[in-house]
């Protein structure tokens, strides 16, 4: 006779001592399965009397009902076993630093166009941008400086064919916003990338950024050019910075000027960032000269106005103390993340 008792005892002790649900479902196999060794009993009912088969089948049914009860009941507790490992395993320490994703940020010479440009558009002025790639009738002709004019060995330049060149200054936007307004008033600033043949040092490069601004309108004088670049060099530099001019030359511009900024590592004293003057140039500047004004359409003897250009390079060199104009143009991460602060 096959001991029902026994079989119920020994398979409820393995089912206690499982230990995962991989494990439990195994034995759930092996005791309930189509092969499985409590299924199996019901082969014996062959073997049995006709009266004791009733008995014996309804003992089996309680047998397997009360293993799948166990069954269950285990499957509850390892999950929750299962669960509550995963858990710990998984738990976070909240008072560990969280991991900054990584991102890039702005070269500084995009760092230093976006500050002069929100400058120049706090004080009414539109940014306007044209193509890099200009004609020699906009980059020089209408800048006052025509063909055989020593001017243009100073911007000894890039040509494409005979007409077309790479620009060698933004004057070129400027020349076609004078054509495009005339004879309405103007107050833009021109930022981009211009290029000229130039030895690639510390200082120099054959391309570099530039912003111009150009203001037209009635009786506008040469003082309100001085106000404006102070403005701007003590929002850039510091609020104690000064400026002078300097005469100098500019074809497309009548008085011309060099503008220095008082250094701002010495405050003006002298020292070796500004070669013990005092002082640091920034940019050239000037009055709209009246042959650029009337090539446009516009008439000297009503309107008149002044333009400004700076290297974006420079601005950026003296701001953040940058030592090697090559280091903009590296694409070298390291460099740049120096200035995520500024973002």
């Amino acid at each position: 006779m096959v001991d029902m008792n026994q079989i119920r005892e020994d398979a409820l002790k393995q089912i206690d001592a499982s230990d995962s649900l991989g494990e439990l479902d195994a034995l759930r196999v092996s005791l309930l399965g189509k092969r499985g060794s409590i299924q199996s009993l019901m082969k014996e009912m062959k073997n049995l009397p006709k009266e004791e088969k009733p008995s014996f089948g309804a003992a089996v049914n309680e047998l397997k009902q009360s293993v799948s009860e166990a069954i269950e009941k285990q499957k509850e507790v390892l999950a929750k076993k299962a669960l509550n490992e995963k858990i710990e395993s998984e738990k976070i320490d909240i008072t560990l630093p969280g991991l900054r994703p990584s991102h890039g940020n702005l070269n500084p010479l995009n760092l230093v166009e976006r500050e002069l440009e929100d400058l120049f558009v706090g004080l009414g002025y539109s940014v306007i941008e044209g193509d890099e790639v200009t004609t020699d009738f906009y980059c020089f002709e209408r800048a006052n400086i025509p063909q055989g004019h020593p001017a243009r060995d100073m911007q000894d330049s890039l040509f494409i064919d005979n007409e077309k060149l790479l620009r060698t200054h933004t004057t070129a936007i400027q020349m076609q916003v004078l054509e495009e307004s005339a004879p309405n008033p103007i107050k833009v600033v021109c930022p981009g990338k211009v290029y000229r043949r130039d030895d690639d040092d510390a200082t120099h490069s054959h391309q570099f950024m530039q912003m111009e601004g150009l203001v037209i309108g009635e009786n506008v004088p040469l003082s309100d050019l001085k106000g404006t670049l102070e403005f701007v060099a003590r929002k850039m530099f510091g609020k104690d910075r000064e400026i002078r001019f300097r005469p100098s030359y500019f074809p497309f511009t009548e008085p011309s000027v060099e503008v220095d900024v008082t250094c701002h590592m010495c405050n003006g004293k002298g020292c070796p960032t500004c070669k013990g003057t005092g002082w640091i140039e920034i940019l050239g500047a000037g009055e709209v000269h009246p042959n650029v004004l009337r090539m446009a359409g516009y008439d000297p003897d009503k309107m008149n106005g002044f333009a400004f250009g700076v290297g974006l390079e420079r601005i950026a060199m003296l701001k953040y103390g940058i030592d090697d104009i090559r280091h903009f143009y590296t694409n070298d991460r390291r460099f740049n993340e120096t200035f995520d602060r500024f973002d």
